[in-house]
């Protein structure tokens, strides 16, 4: 008698569409519009509270969940961890106007808080020696910039004020040319895809 788990085999083709080109998008545009402010080129704003719950949060985290559905496991954690980073950060500048909680901004537990995902972050770029020179990029200037604005408000919660305004616009900057990068490569995965060959390169690591 036939074993019907033997008779055959069905292979399915993954045909969707790449998710990464919205991810770095959601993430590359919102980080360039926090980091404005980071150099002091305007206030914090309902512009970027805006963009980092939908584009750097929602979007984000959308993107992440379509890369666990292809199997990819980095981008499936980057996206999601990124896109409720995202969301954690505009919770942490709200919920205190809702009363109740304490303000941490420029405080040493707000420092905590960049730094952790510094760490993280980091642990990221090492997997990213193995994938393309673009997301090096993004990953590694990250990892600065975290580390950077943690250092400003470790700076900042022990009273050196001056130095603490200038990590964070060395921060700032450094934020800045990071969402940039990001935004080439969303640009980039898009325009080789559309026109079959490489229009704008990443730098793809040889495996």
């Amino acid at each position: 008698m036939s074993n019907p788990s033997n008779e055959g085999s069905v292979k399915i083709a993954d045909l969707t569409a790449n998710p990464a080109p919205l991810g770095l998008l959601g993430f590359g545009m919102t980080t360039v519009l926090l980091n404005l402010h980071n150099i002091g080129a305007y206030p914090l704003n309902s512009a970027i509270m805006g963009m980092g719950i939908f584009v750097g949060g929602l979007a984000q985290v959308i993107a992440g969940v379509q890369e666990w559905k292809k199997n990819n496991t980095f981008g499936a954690t980057a996206f999601t961890a990124y896109g409720f980073f995202w969301m954690a950060l505009v919770a942490v500048w709200t919920l205190p106007k809702l009363g109740g909680v304490a303000n941490p901004s420029g405080e040493l537990d707000m420092g905590f808080f960049l730094g952790i995902w510094g760490l993280f972050t980091l642990g990221m770029f090492v997997g990213t020696l193995r994938i393309n020179r673009l997301l090096q990029t993004v990953f590694g200037s990250l990892t600065l910039l975290f580390f950077g604005l943690a250092l400003r408000d470790f700076l900042g919660a022990a009273g050196a004020g001056a130095a603490s305004h200038a990590v964070g616009v060395t921060a700032g900057w450094i934020g800045i040319f990071c969402g940039l990068s990001a935004f080439y490569g969303s640009i980039a995965q898009v325009l080789n895809e559309v026109y079959g060959k490489t229009v704008l390169p990443i730098g793809p690591m040889k495996k």
